[in-house]
């Protein structure tokens, strides 16, 4: 399983999911985390930039779990598979040990996160 994290920062879990270019890949295997790595994306690579029905270097991650993402990217992430998840909790690590321990508090994903626009539109492109 493949568990990746939104961390802008490279320290703490950031928001933006869609517009987010750097993320800790977490392997695991047995419940257990045997690799941690960075993957930096390109900002034409950000899901916002990205589209929908091109490949996309986190289409293998089984999880993704964010500070902040809207229900647009929780959907576009459930077309390919993957579950996200928007957590409250502030280190990479410690979300993931959570998670594998069924103990992650998840909070519902924001409907217009990321968008300063005050007239609806769909942004499957």
């Amino acid at each position: 399983m493949k568990i990746a994290v939104t961390s802008q920062n490279r320290r703490t879990i950031t928001e933006h999911a869609g517009r987010c270019r750097k993320f800790w890949l977490f392997t695991i295997e047995d419940q257990q985390i045997i690799d941690k790595q960075l993957l930096e994306l390109a900002k034409e690579q950000s899901f916002h930039e990205s589209s929908v029905h091109e490949p996309h270097p986190l289409d293998d991650i089984n999880i993704l779990i964010t500070a902040g993402m809207g229900s647009g990217m929780v959907r576009r992430l459930a077309r390919k598979g993957i579950k996200g998840l928007v957590t409250n909790e502030s280190d990479p690590e410690t979300a993931v040990s959570l998670y594998l321990k069924g103990e992650l508090k998840a909070v519902e994903a924001n409907p217009h996160e990321g968008h300063n626009h005050d007239h609806a539109h769909a942004h499957d492109h």
